[in-house]
């Protein structure tokens, strides 16, 4: 298992070589010294010249950046989450003093109020202006930086709506702070995560806090925890990462087999109206409008054909045509939708549109024409 688990994370590095990895130097104000950066760009960023992206931030970048950065890329790929540009702070030398909060209202101070406000008046400032970020923005950080990220959390408008806090060494009265915050925070995806083998203050501070965040019904927040088996402090890093992203970008993903069995096929109301929505959803909730994927074409057009709802194929039609002009995908639904409700003739037409097209999924020019020359045996034309 050991081993498994080895390769696991040794494919993930070696997928993030592949991404675009900026070295910098930022030169702080409010820290009156320069900070070391990575910054990972999503693949083709050169060439999306009018695509944005969601930002995420890693504080303790020195060890930290590697295994988020590969993730992100990993999943982007597979189109479990959107491409995203990943920032890595480097610390190795200055997280306690940049984690540092004073004794009596355990708020950052000294050194750890000016690295709150180079993170926030700064550097996400300074990389919105450099890069094409989208709305959404996420901080990561383990223990004493995943108990930092929580004092962004605590601004009115909070410039982070994910926080994915990896066995954070909370200060005292920190549990209370996220507890009430989360009960009216809305937009806000919080991960948590501990370890069977994590240090016992912190694993026990943190299964105690989760019995206060598991009970809030607040249905514009997402709070997501795991308590590993197995693992210690740090080889819980490598479960985590993935665990957060898969939660914080469960709506973006493409409908599962799962998905289609439980929700499509069940569904009493509209599959369409279920595919418009799902899309406007995660435009709303991660900031980026995207094509609908052709695979969720399929998923939704086939689950209409097992209930025998013809009528909602000729929308998806003109949709999939819509969003995918050069393909032959919704001349086809539209063929479906006039050979079920009697119109042979427009079936045929709309056939041909598509065999002009560029084939895709399990479409092809021999199967549109079989289509076209089935309607003429049929009717005799």
């Amino acid at each position: 298992m050991k081993k498994s688990v080895t390769l696991i994370i040794a494919c993930i590095f070696a997928v993030s070589s592949y991404g675009q990895t900026i070295y910098e130097s930022f030169r702080s104000i409010k820290l009156d010294q320069s900070r070391e950066l990575k910054i990972q760009l999503p693949r083709n960023y050169k060439k999306n010249e009018d695509k944005i992206y969601p930002l995420i931030i890693v504080l303790d970048g020195d060890y930290l950046f590697e295994p988020v950065a590969g993730n992100v890329d990993y999943f982007s790929y597979w189109e479990d989450m959107p491409e995203s540009i990943v920032v890595g702070v480097n610390q190795r030398k200055t997280r306690e003093d940049d984690c540092r909060y004073d004794t009596a209202e355990f708020l950052p101070t000294l050194k750890g109020a000016e690295f709150y406000e180079f993170i926030g008046q700064e550097l996400v400032p300074y990389l919105n202006e450099t890069y094409r970020t989208a709305q959404l923005k996420i901080i990561v950080g383990h223990d004493y930086t995943a108990n930092f990220i929580n004092y962004f959390l605590f601004k009115d408008n909070p410039i982070f709506q994910g926080y994915i806090c990896i066995s954070p060494e909370l200060g005292p009265p920190m549990g209370d702070r996220i507890s009430s915050k989360l009960e009216t925070s809305s937009d806000i995806w919080y991960y948590l995560a501990t370890a069977t083998n994590d240090a016992d203050n912190i694993k026990k501070s943190l299964i105690a806090l989760d019995e206060k965040l598991s009970v809030i019904e607040n249905p514009e927040m997402s709070y997501l925890f795991d308590n590993f088996e197995e693992s210690s402090h740090y080889t819980l890093v490598g479960k985590a990462i993935p665990n957060a992203l898969e939660g914080i970008f469960e709506m973006y993903r493409p409908i599962s087999k799962k998905t289609y069995k439980e929700v499509l096929l069940t569904l009493e109301t509209s599959p369409y109206d279920y595919l418009v929505d799902m899309y406007k959803t995660t435009e709303k909730l991660y900031g980026i409008k995207r094509k609908i994927r052709i695979n969720d074409f399929v998923a939704v057009s086939t689950a209409l054909e097992k209930k025998e709802n013809w009528s909602e194929l000729e929308p998806l039609g003109k949709l999939a045509i819509k969003e995918h002009s050069d393909l032959m995908l919704g001349y086809y639904y539209l063929g479906m939708f006039y050979e079920q409700t009697g119109e042979p003739k427009k079936a045929m037409r709309a056939y041909e549109s598509g065999f002009q097209l560029s084939e895709v999924a399990f479409l092809t020019k021999d199967y549109m024409l079989d289509k076209v020359n089935k309607i003429k045996e049929d009717f005799g034309w």
